[in-house]
């Protein structure tokens, strides 16, 4: 029975990969499909154990819904970051046709507040990040301003500001900094946004059947036009989000399906360690057009959200 199952698991994904190369828009799901089979019989062959060096939710995950957002003009939410002043505030973005605004908002789904990017404009915003070195001794707060469907920008744009000290009621945050990021081969469309907390390195990963990765060093001064430089393949097609941990040491990379994760090696460069092959939990994510993860600071869980009217927000965490 059991080799029938397989048979069939085989002939499914051999199915949905054919479709990804015609072309079809869900087919991305026979990429992740693909990367988990792979994932899955690397832990069996060794034995089902999770290996010492994968991260925590690599493994079984509980989807444990915690809160939902009931501010109904939040409707698009597509990025989410830990707060590094508030463990318990998660901050948020909304894609095109929405404010350039940053949400304060309760793991329970409570929007604390609301503030507006001084200076900025959302063009199609798909990520937010956050890395220390913000005046002060505060963290910074990144809006990655990389969307392109039609694959037409000559660049895209990330800004940053300060975290706001005191998030509820909201208003108006300290005028923000804006550095262009340029592709090295022209347009991508993109949604997933990276910061390397100890380097300063900004990685983004194109959305696509591959995506692939793209970084560029810290910049000297956050101005002018920086050109990405190519890395290598995604780990994950259709790739909607990303994030590293505060302590640096846990990074990942989310689909509509499922997520990848890695674990960073001392203190090699985020690139390399986005360069190895990625655990993939065998729990789906299932949570509609998730397109945002926020990882806990320690790496040991995550919050995600999809968009939509109340979407419900779900912490992952070990079985």
């Amino acid at each position: 029975m059991g080799l029938v199952v397989l048979a069939l698991v085989g002939v499914a994904i051999g199915a949905l990969i054919s479709l990804a190369q015609r072309g079809d828009p869900d087919a991305g799901q026979a990429q992740e499909l693909a990367a988990l089979k792979e994932s899955s019989e690397r832990r069996a062959a060794s034995g089902g154990d999770k290996a010492a060096d994968e991260p925590r939710l690599c493994g079984e995950l509980r989807r444990a819904p915690v809160g939902t957002v009931k501010d109904t003009s939040l409707e698009e939410l597509s990025g989410l970051v830990q707060s590094r002043r508030d463990g318990k505030l998660l901050w948020g973005i909304e894609d095109s046709g929405n404010p350039a605004q940053l949400s304060a908002i309760r793991p329970n789904g409570t929007v604390v507040g609301r503030w507006n990017v001084a200076g900025a404009e959302n063009f199609d915003w798909e990520d937010v990040a956050t890395g220390p070195g913000a005046p002060g001794g505060a963290a910074w707060l990144y809006a990655a301003d990389i969307g392109d469907n039609l694959r037409q920008r000559e660049h895209v744009t990330i800004y940053r500001v300060p975290e706001p000290a005191a998030p509820s009621g909201g208003g108006t945050t300290a005028p923000a900094q804006a550095l262009q990021l340029r592709y090295p081969d022209g347009a991508h469309d993109a949604e997933s946004f990276l910061v390397d907390p100890k380097r300063g390195t900004l990685v983004l990963v194109t959305k696509g059947v591959p995506g692939a990765v793209y970084a560029a060093s810290r910049p000297a001064s956050w101005s002018g036009t920086v050109k990405l430089r190519k890395i290598h393949g995604a780990g994950i097609a259709y790739a909607t989000a990303a994030d590293v941990s505060a302590d640096s040491r846990t990074v990942a990379l989310r689909g509509y399906f499922n997520v990848a994760l890695w674990q960073r090696k001392g203190n090699e460069p985020l690139t390399a360690t986005l360069r190895r092959t990625p655990c993939t939990s065998p729990t789906g994510l299932d949570d509609g057009q998730g397109e945002a993860i926020a990882l806990a600071s320690n790496g040991r869980s995550a919050w995600i959200v999809a968009e939509g009217n109340t979407p419900p927000i779900r912490r992952l965490t070990p079985r």
